[in-house]
Formats: C-alpha cells, structure tokens, sequence
C-alpha cells in the first residue's frame, strides 16, 4: 500500500509540473504542423497521454524531454491531420514572440515560411535545439534517432534554411530614372 501512495504522489507532482512546459509543447507543435489548430490539438494529446502514462514517469526524470518525446511520437504515428499548414503561419506570429517590432516580425514570418518547407525530420531536428533549447542528445533521445542522424538532419536543415532565406532575400531595385 504505500508503494501506491508513493505513486500516487509522484503522479500528483509530475501533474502539477505539466503547465510549466505548455509554452514550449506549443511552440514545438507550432512547428510540426505548421497550423494553430492541429497544434493545440496535438498539445492536448500530449497532455492527455502523459496524464495517462503518469505513472510510467520515473521519479527524478527528465519530464521536458519525456513530454516532448511523447508529442514528436503522437506526431508521428498519425495524430496530426493534413490540413494545409502554410497559410495559417502568419496568424501564428504572436504565440512565437512576445512583443516583435514590425521588422521582427517580417523576420519571424520569413523564417516561419522557409521552415515549413523542410521536411518534417529536419524541421523537427532545428526547433528542438534553435528553439527549445534542447542539447544535441536530448533532442535525439526526443527523436528517437542517433546522435549522428540528428547532426546530420540539423546541418542539412540549416543549409537548406539558408538556401532558402536568401532565395527570399531577392534584391528589390528602384529605379529612379531612365534614359531612353
């Protein structure tokens, strides 16, 4: 019986820690789909397995990393929907940035744009450790990926984010006068 108890305890603790890493399962879902509503969708999947898988939380985890592994997974497996994403990015904005100047926000939008048009492993590899933060062996442990094949998706996602920032980047010329 106080075997349960325990448990029942580091459940109840493990619980009260979720909303503490909401703001990052947003931003995380933000990029995986691309779409505000298939995002908070995919959170409150998350939210709703870790709940459900509480007690498989080991005490002293690592719960950024298990939530985060538990959302790449629901993403994977099928969760997400295929409504198109690209259209939806800009309304996204605020949730990505506090308070962004016009400028920033032109930035954040181009950024937002050339990252959508990665294919998901890379897109997924970038956001994890550009945004969240996470460590190269965190965010492939989230990926369930060597640490290699992380390295690789995130030098060939830069490269291809570069490749695309600067294909956006075209010069705009304004031509003050002609002679003819």
């Amino acid at each position: 019986m106080h075997h349960e108890e325990h448990a029942k305890r580091r459940e109840a603790a493990m619980i009260e820690d979720l909303p503490d890493h909401v703001a990052g399962l947003r931003r995380y879902a933000l990029a995986l789909t691309g779409s505000r509503y298939e995002a908070e969708d995919l959170v409150q999947e998350t939210l709703t397995r870790a709940i459900g898988g509480a007690r498989g939380f080991r005490k002293g985890g690592n719960l950024r990393g298990w939530l985060f592994s538990i959302m790449h997974n629901a993403f994977i497996s099928g969760v997400r929907s295929r409504r198109a994403a690209e259209q939806e990015l800009d309304d996204n904005l605020p949730e990505l940035r506090q308070s962004p100047s016009q400028l920033d926000r032109l930035e954040v939008r181009d950024v937002l744009s050339a990252l959508s048009r990665l294919p998901e492993a890379q897109r997924a590899a970038l956001v994890l450790v550009g945004l969240e933060d996470f460590s190269y062996a965190e965010a492939a442990r989230v990926l369930g990926v060597p640490i290699g094949t992380l390295m690789s998706r995130l030098a060939r996602g830069r490269e291809a984010l570069r490749r695309a920032m600067s294909e956006d980047q075209t010069p705009r010329l304004h031509i003050v006068g002609e002679k003819s």
